[in-house]
């Protein structure tokens, strides 16, 4: 249930229906997925919920407008994939969403601090180690 105005709102889950950004992510993480190029029939096939296939060609098409995806004519139709890796778009959402902040300082530190001890340790080893490649760079 999701509040709008101070007020719940509860259209979705009587529904039973999914935002287009759930549908595009839902979309994505099918494509991600594959080993290669889908077509859009392939890709209905791997979302849960039996989707239309109108739908499925929709959100591929607005996907592929928005250059998240490349296409490729296979037979009267395309095959799709993305045009960047999963870790390249989520680590792009992440920058878009930390331009956007007002204090970037405050996002970043509450980002840390809300880390698991796990992901601190990944993120203390990667900086390290872009440190170390920034003064190997830097040269003598």
């Amino acid at each position: 249930m999701t509040v709008r105005d101070g007020k719940h709102d509860e259209s979705r889950e009587s529904s039973g229906r999914r935002g287009r950004g759930e549908l595009e992510n839902s979309v994505l993480a099918a494509l991600w997925a594959a080993d290669a190029p889908l077509t859009a029939r392939q890709v209905m096939e791997r979302l849960p919920g039996g989707l239309a296939y109108t739908t499925v060609l929709t959100i591929l098409s607005r996907l592929y407008d928005k250059g998240m995806l490349v296409r490729h004519r296979e037979g009267r139709g395309y095959a799709y994939e993305p045009a960047r890796d999963e870790a390249s778009h989520t680590a792009g959402q992440m920058r878009t969403l930390l331009e956007h902040g007002s204090d970037r300082e405050a996002v970043l530190a509450r980002f840390v601090s809300e880390l698991s001890e796990q992901d601190e340790q990944v993120l203390h080893r990667l900086l390290a180690g872009h440190a170390h490649d920034d003064r190997a760079a830097e040269g003598p």
